[in-house]
């Protein structure tokens, strides 16, 4: 591998109006003039074709707990190799990322890989998965496609850490390419998404449901910040939605905030609220709550939803023992909702 400026490939999803082109990758469908580039920095239109600057171009590499994107009913106790590039389709304010995610593609040095590179990684490392994650996965859509089949070929499962900003057609396109999505829902509130997120609440929501009814594992993930998305009604009602249009089954993640970028004047999310959006989602039926960036006790665990026998035991991002037969409960059966 190299380490080089500037690639290229023909992207996928737009189409030309004019001397511009419109991009149907994701929510925002940009409309991009000659020598431009899209919201995510990445798209770029060269006299009337689209491509991607980002192709075999990745930032980061590491081997990660699975526990760690979060997924917790993906393969638990496994090791996933992640792989990031640069850019990002929103502009969150609280970006943990922002190196990465707000970074200009030709002034930062990225490194070349190949599909077979993916492969190659992810041997060393004895992962069992591809974490397509650090920075959005949808804006490298090209390769982590092509990549991901590559995967499949040599028995590896593959997923997205994602902001689930993505247009169905693209979406669509993942079916039996991506095995499971943790999704981040930001917030419930379409004012908070345009305000700190540089986006759109509603397609994010369907992003999720439509990932659901592809075969897709979904896990969710919401970061809860002090005065934005805090508040007993907000997570009333994403809790709500979680049970009523994707199932009781599907994971949520609540986690803590900690101040970053340009949200520095934000002190971390206290306890007492954690504990009570743990609380309202059990309330509302929802079956597997998990707590993250904190010390959570056993609300990290995987508890049965039907005898309460503890199927899975951590401690962080580590399991410490796994109760559970072909991902059910040992003792009564139940489905756990696990892929494994």
């Amino acid at each position: 591998m190299s380490i080089s400026g500037l690639g290229s490939s023909e992207a996928l999803f737009y189409a030309r109006e004019g001397d511009k082109v419109r991009c149907s990758l994701c929510p925002h469908s940009c409309l991009i003039s000659d020598g431009k580039r899209g919201i995510c920095g990445v798209r770029e239109n060269r006299k009337g074709k689209l491509y991607s600057l980002i192709y075999g171009k990745a930032s980061s590499i590491h081997p990660d707990p699975i526990e760690k994107k979060p997924l917790f009913h993906f393969l638990p106790g496994s090791t996933s190799i992640s792989f990031g590039s640069v850019g990002c389709n929103l502009s969150c304010m609280h970006c943990q990322n922002y190196s990465i995610s707000r970074a200009k593609v030709d002034r930062f040095e990225l490194i070349d890989i190949s599909p077979e590179d993916v492969v190659l990684h992810a041997a060393s490392a004895g992962a069992q998965s591809v974490s397509w994650t650090y920075n959005e996965p949808t804006i490298w859509h090209e390769f982590t496609t092509v990549a991901s089949k590559a995967a499949h070929k040599a028995g590896l499962k593959t997923n997205y850490v994602t902001n689930g900003y993505i247009q169905e057609e693209p979406l669509r396109s993942l079916k039996g390419v991506i095995d499971a999505m943790n999704i981040d829902v930001k917030g419930f509130r379409e004012s908070f998404y345009k305000e700190i997120c540089g986006g759109r609440l509603a397609p994010v929501l369907r992003s999720c449901e439509l990932a659901l009814e592809l075969g897709i594992h979904v896990e969710l993930t919401y970061l809860i910040i002090p005065q934005h998305n805090d508040s007993q009604a907000e997570i009333d009602e994403f809790c709500g939605w979680v049970v009523n249009s994707l199932d009781q089954k599907v994971p949520v993640h609540f986690s803590v905030f900690h101040p970053d970028y340009k949200l520095t004047g934000i002190s971390k999310t206290p306890d007492k609220t954690m504990s009570m959006a743990y609380e309202r989602a059990v309330k509302a039926g929802l079956q597997f709550v998990y707590l993250g960036n904190m010390w959570a006790g056993d609300r990290d665990d995987t508890f049965c939803p039907k005898c309460g026998t503890r199927a899975v035991e951590r401690e962080g991002f580590w399991v410490r023992s796994k109760n559970m037969k072909g991902g059910k409960c040992a003792n009564c059966g139940a489905d756990l909702n696990m892929v494994v």
